[in-house]
């Protein structure tokens, strides 16, 4: 996400300017109090309404406040439910897990057990790390260039980007990182490169634990991952004895249509991290799915006090049950992927191809602007029109579009509408430019 300056807006803005730390990041892009929010808008404290291409980072793929799980909550709270439950045995729990294993787990013959972690994306990663080299006893973690998992330190060892790598202020070790489909170019297949390195006992690459990747790298900007690749890396990793760790906290819950994103390539992950979308309400939760012929924890090895954040087991539960019993919502976003990809490619293919190009999977899609300093000048420019959009990428260069799941196809194509001006008002000027 490009870093912008801090807003001086005087007295809106002065309770955070004085109080908050300069770590935060999103604020400085939409210099605007946010007060409500609904389906695909957020409105801002003087009433202005902004078409939400963000969504929490693909935590919100149901909008805003879905009414369904929003009565559930509400509900649930007005009944005196519990809200913190450690690792007890509790309703919100039980319901949860029952739904997740029979509208998830047993129709794709997934046997997984289900790890609370800490309630986020880190959490999980860190907790699937500790597994695999629990089980291995192999210290060495294959990660890939631009992967993103994570910014505690574990995570952020997997981690590509240098910038937030060099905010932990110590080397970063026990990760050898390989190249990504598609980094060095279509000519060289990068799964071969990488079982030549572990097949080669003079490599220098230590036998990993596991091999931990993303299906759709999100903040390393939406490469994807090709279906024969995957299926060589995961055949590699069995060969060599790791572990295949599929991090599906942005690109999952239904983003690439499909529950996980894993799925059109046929893939059987050892462990799933997940974390965003999964409680459906933007409430904070993850999981670690587990092969359970690898659930080799003893008891309190990985713990958290927010593993048990019952109103997010409940708000799971009804997404859950409202939006996966049938295969509609995985139908919608197929569509609307569709329509998404073909506007960008539209875009896209108004400029020349080595300064514009559409990029992504089903509904984690943008347009690569080859420029930080253009994509930042486009999420200007489009949240001036209201949209609000991110970039993405090493240098910011991607404009990122994480529209709901939910959204309609007026609303979709109004978001692009808008998006497509604002590339078009920043790159014309910017053509207008002496080199």
């Amino acid at each position: 996400m490009t870093d912008r300056c801090t807003p001086d807006g005087g007295k809106e803005f002065a309770i955070f300017n004085h109080l908050e730390s300069e770590v935060r990041s999103y604020a400085r892009s939409f210099p605007v109090v946010f007060a409500t929010a609904r389906g695909t808008q957020l409105f801002a404290r003087d009433g202005t309404a902004y078409l939400d291409f963000l969504m929490g980072c693909s935590s919100l793929n149901y909008g805003h406040n879905p009414p369904e799980l929003k009565a559930a909550l509400a509900d649930y709270i007005a009944g005196d439910g519990i809200t913190h439950g450690l690792d007890l045995f509790n309703e919100a729990k039980e319901s949860f897990l029952r739904e997740f294993r029979e509208t998830i787990l047993r129709p794709r013959q997934l046997d997984y057990v289900v790890q609370f972690p800490g309630p986020t994306g880190a959490n999980a990663v860190e907790a699937a790390l500790k597994l695999a080299r629990k089980i291995t006893g192999r210290p060495n973690i294959i990660a890939f260039t631009n992967g993103f998992h994570g910014v505690s330190l574990g995570a952020l060892s997997c981690t590509g980007n240098r910038y937030q790598r060099a905010a932990a202020g110590q080397l970063l070790g026990g990760v050898t990182r390989l190249p990504y489909d598609g980094y060095l170019g279509s000519a060289v297949d990068t799964a071969d490169y990488l079982d030549r390195l572990l097949s080669d006992p003079s490599s220098g690459v230590d036998a990993p634990a596991a091999v931990i990747v993303e299906t759709v790298q999100g903040e390393g900007g939406l490469n994807v991952a090709g279906t024969e690749w995957l299926r060589k890396v995961a055949a590699i990793a069995r060969r060599h004895g790791a572990l295949l760790i599929v991090d599906d906290i942005q690109a999952g819950v239904g983003r690439t249509d499909a529950f996980f994103s894993f799925e059109a390539a046929g893939l059987r992950p050892d462990i799933v991290t997940m974390a965003k979308s999964i409680s459906g309400y933007g409430l904070p939760m993850a999981l670690v799915l587990i092969d359970r012929q690898l659930d080799k924890w003893e008891p309190g090895e990985h713990n958290g006090t927010f593993r048990g954040n019952c109103h997010a087991f409940v708000t799971a539960r009804a997404a859950l049950e409202h939006f996966w019993r049938t295969d509609s919502l995985a139908a919608s976003v197929r569509e609307k992927g569709n329509l998404l990809k073909s506007r960008l490619d539209q875009i896209a293919q108004k400029y020349d191809p080595s300064r514009v190009s559409a990029k992504g999977r089903g509904m984690i899609r943008g347009i690569d602007l080859k420029s930080g300093e253009i994509a930042g000048q486009v999420v200007r420019t489009a949240f001036q029109r209201g949209l609000i959009v991110e970039t993405a990428g090493p240098k910011d260069e991607v404009v990122k579009c994480l529209p709901p799941l939910v959204i309609g196809e007026d609303q979709l194509k109004q978001g692009l509408d808008i998006l497509e001006d604002a590339i078009e008002s920043v790159i014309g000027s910017a053509v207008n430019k002496p080199a």
